[in-house]
């Protein structure tokens, strides 16, 4: 089937969402100098990575075990009963510094960045005029006057410069040689205490720490993108240094059984972590996408998208949607999916209407016992409980050429070791819908 589906209704975008239903097309990735080798890129080659894709124009290692060993199951196997060790570098490092930093920050960000203390770290959004999201980044303060960027699949750099042409603020923004490594798993702290001391293990969720590598400066902080306990390690001047880190992580990690992975997206959809450029995109906003909680009501100083936000919220309060789909969890039918989906596969609201929806995230949870799935759905039909059809490649359809059932639930599938403060809210029954 290679059809494109234009008939579901995406009045609310001016750029569609490609629903054309391809399959994976596989064709051998080109490596050229038009696309960045990180620092570990070598490293991850010597770990046995055999597949990468493209992320802030870096290659991004996207598998170790082949499939044929069992793939990326044998990969989460190793995520929540272990300890991993991902390159992320990836995640390029923007800094903002200078006398007006934490002004600037307050300005881009929708949350308050100045109620961020130093040598803490706050998972944060950031917003165009209409209130599209343009990245959601874990933002960094490592002083006073320093902020980082830990960027997600934008270029955010260009965007930040260009805010500040003119100089409205007196900051530099730069891009800075910097890079992270993950340590992800259950046994994350006992391997991070051995690199590091005891003190690592009293890191609070976000906190940051200062240390280094045989002699060579990092920023720990208690963050990740599994869901599971885990930690990122900033590498100063990585370019330069990037081997010593790597190989003190393989050393260390060897008595607590760490395996080198890539970003366990199985494990993030069950937590309900966001994939920029793949759940969101600058023409979302955050009331679509379970992050109502970035766009506080308390907030006073004046941010970008801050009129649009709070226009989408009033209408939101009196049951008008500013937009056409509503981003929910899934658990529906069909085979194992144990592999990145090629495609945003096709929902129907019923076994034999058209299309009117698309899964963005879809993966087998083991704990669960059924593929699991973040999409799109018309706003009428994502109340919790909602009955729907998926339209599965037949390699995963339970009847080859006809959907699989699926409901709406509630995410996350699985609730996380780090929660993030929607969690939070929740727990304490605080309402972060709108």
């Amino acid at each position: 089937m290679t059809a494109n589906f234009p008939s579901i209704n995406q009045s609310d975008r001016n750029v569609p969402i490609n629903l054309r239903q391809s399959g994976p097309t596989p064709v051998e990735m080109l490596i050229d100098t038009r696309v960045r080798k990180s620092p570990y890129w070598h490293l991850s080659m010597e770990a046995g990575c055999w597949r990468a894709s493209i992320y802030n124009r870096m290659y991004h290692p996207r598998g170790y075990v082949r499939p044929e060993d069992g793939g990326m199951m044998v990969e989460y196997d190793a995520l929540v009963n272990h300890v991993t060790l991902w390159n992320v570098a990836v995640e390029r490092q923007i800094q903002v510094k200078g006398p007006e930093a934490e002004a600037f920050v307050n300005f881009v960000i929708t949350r308050d960045a100045t109620k961020i203390p130093v040598m803490r770290a706050r998972y944060v959004i950031l917003c165009n005029e209409r209130g599209g999201i343009l990245n959601d980044p874990v933002l960094l303060r490592v002083a006073e006057d320093e902020f980082w960027f830990s960027i997600s699949d934008s270029d955010l750099e260009l965007w930040l410069q260009g805010v500040n042409v003119g100089g409205r603020f007196d900051v530099e923004i730069q891009e800075i040689d910097v890079s992270p490594v993950q340590i992800q798993g259950p046994k994350s702290v006992d391997l991070m205490v051995d690199l590091f001391g005891d003190q690592v293990a009293e890191l609070p969720p976000y906190g940051l720490m200062a240390s280094d590598v045989s002699g060579h400066d990092v920023i720990i902080s208690q963050t990740g993108f599994s869901g599971e306990k885990g930690y990122e390690i900033y590498l100063y001047d990585a370019s330069q240094h990037a081997e010593v880190l790597w190989n003190a992580v393989l050393e260390a990690g060897e008595k607590h059984q760490l395996s080198v992975v890539a970003p366990a997206h199985h494990r993030r959809i069950a937590a309900g972590i966001l994939s920029w450029g793949q759940d969101m995109d600058q023409e979302v906003l955050p009331f679509q996408v379970n992050l109502s909680y970035q766009v506080p009501r308390e907030k006073q100083a004046d941010y970008i998208g801050k009129s649009a936000l709070e226009s989408a919220r009033a209408q939101l309060e009196i049951g008008r949607y500013p937009f056409t789909h509503q981003l929910v969890g899934l658990i529906m039918g069909g085979s194992p999916i144990d592999d990145y989906a090629p495609d945003f596969w096709l929902i129907s609201t019923t076994s034999d209407s058209e299309p009117a929806g698309y899964v963005t995230s879809p993966w087998y949870s083991p704990e669960i016992g059924q593929n699991i799935a973040m999409a799109y759905v018309p706003v009428e039909q994502s109340a919790l409980g909602t009955e729907l059809w998926v339209h599965l490649p037949e390699q995963y359809a339970d009847v080859p050429g006809s959907p699989v059932a699926a409901q709406v639930v509630e995410m996350p599938f699985r609730e996380s070791v780090n929660p993030n403060q929607r969690e939070i809210l929740r727990g304490k029954g605080m309402d972060a819908a709108i």
